[in-house]
């Protein structure tokens, strides 16, 4: 009997220790995030920092070939025209291994960009490392930061990719806009929809 009440409270405590995991690795909400130093498609190093007169921070983690990624490129230039001159500028960061996905390589980055006349920086992050740190898992993948690099939102952009006349939820601008006004943001986490990212080989 002894025994099997200490197996009991084994796995009772097992069971509360595993409530207490986070569900994702890398950031969440509330968290402060790191800052970076990652190439533009210009050539030039960008880092969060150096954008001194931002309010925030919309990062997000995209790329060239994913489907997901292109069917919410023009909502993207959008949310920059429209809230960059607020003080929310569009950080995009490409984070795919270019030797499993040659269509993210730093050249065809560039191609990309000039194609579609990204306003925002467009960043490389080649190691991977930034987007490991955030705990970034999709393209797209959101994380809009305050002033301080707190976390505020992680997830998708709306909730449809498909079709952007049909969104019902801004879930990204939804939050920007609390943010602005001084508001906890209402919806904090949603899940990102998209291709995963294609990690190195180790």
């Amino acid at each position: 009997m002894k025994k099997v009440l200490s197996l009991l409270s084994v796995a009772v405590a097992l069971v509360a220790w595993s409530f207490t995991l986070p569900v994702h690795e890398g950031y969440h909400v509330g968290d402060t995030a790191r800052d970076f130093n990652l190439k533009n498609v210009n050539g030039k190093m960008v880092s969060l920092a150096g954008m001194k007169k931002a309010e925030g921070y919309i990062l997000i983690f995209t790329c060239n070939h994913c489907p997901y990624a292109k069917a919410y490129e023009d909502r993207i230039i959008a949310l920059h025209k429209k809230y960059s001159k607020l003080g929310y500028p569009v950080v995009a960061i490409n984070p795919n291994d270019k030797d499993r996905q040659p269509e993210d390589s730093f050249d065809n980055m560039k191609k990309r960009a000039k194609s579609k006349k990204f306003p925002f920086v467009y960043l490389y992050d080649e190691t991977q490392e930034i987007a490991k740190a955030y705990g970034a898992t999709r393209t797209p993948h959101v994380y809009l930061l305050d002033k301080d690099r707190v976390v505020r939102y992680i997830g998708a952009i709306d909730d449809n990719h498909e079709d952007a006349d049909a969104v019902k939820e801004k879930y990204l601008e939804n939050a920007i806009d609390d943010l602005r006004a001084g508001k906890d943001v209402s919806t904090k986490e949603t899940k990102a929809l998209g291709c995963t990212i294609k990690w190195r080989k180790s």
